[in-house]
């Protein structure tokens, strides 16, 4: 009974700052993902894709995707639309990898577009973890 009247009474976060700590779980945690997965560092880590493993990543990218776009569905002219992106394309790439993991393993390949795809996640990681972790200018 009095879990609820705390969060009943507990004060509401502005979107600012309810950007900012998803910005520093997300950011870090695609930085890391996304490195560790590089050529550079597990040359050998797609050369075979097992089809459960395709299918519990996917469910993985769903709930992530799903609980970031529960608690951040802000569309604005802004760097928060980058969370909201990342939470929807978690959601959607989760559904798919659930319900077409042979499709996944068939037709994924380790080449340029996918060097290009984890730059630019990397990138993304970066603006979002600054966002978080850097002190704001308030003139």
């Amino acid at each position: 009974m009095e879990t609820n009247k705390l969060i009943n009474n507990s004060p509401k976060i502005d979107s600012m700052e309810k950007s900012k700590s998803i910005a520093g779980i997300v950011g870090p945690t695609l930085i890391v993902m996304v490195l560790s997965e590089l050529k550079v560092w597990n040359a050998t880590l797609y050369n075979t894709q097992i089809v459960p493993l395709v299918y519990l990543s996917g469910v993985l990218f769903f709930i992530a995707g799903l609980s970031i776009v529960r608690k951040h569905n802000i569309w604005t002219w802004g760097w928060q639309t980058l969370i909201t992106v990342i939470g929807w394309l978690g959601l959607i790439l989760g559904v798919l990898r659930m319900f077409f993991p042979q499709v996944y393993t068939a037709n994924f390949k380790n080449d340029n577009f996918a060097f290009v795809v984890e730059l630019i996640l990397i990138f993304i990681g970066v603006i979002l973890t600054a966002k978080a972790y850097l002190p704001t200018n308030k003139a």
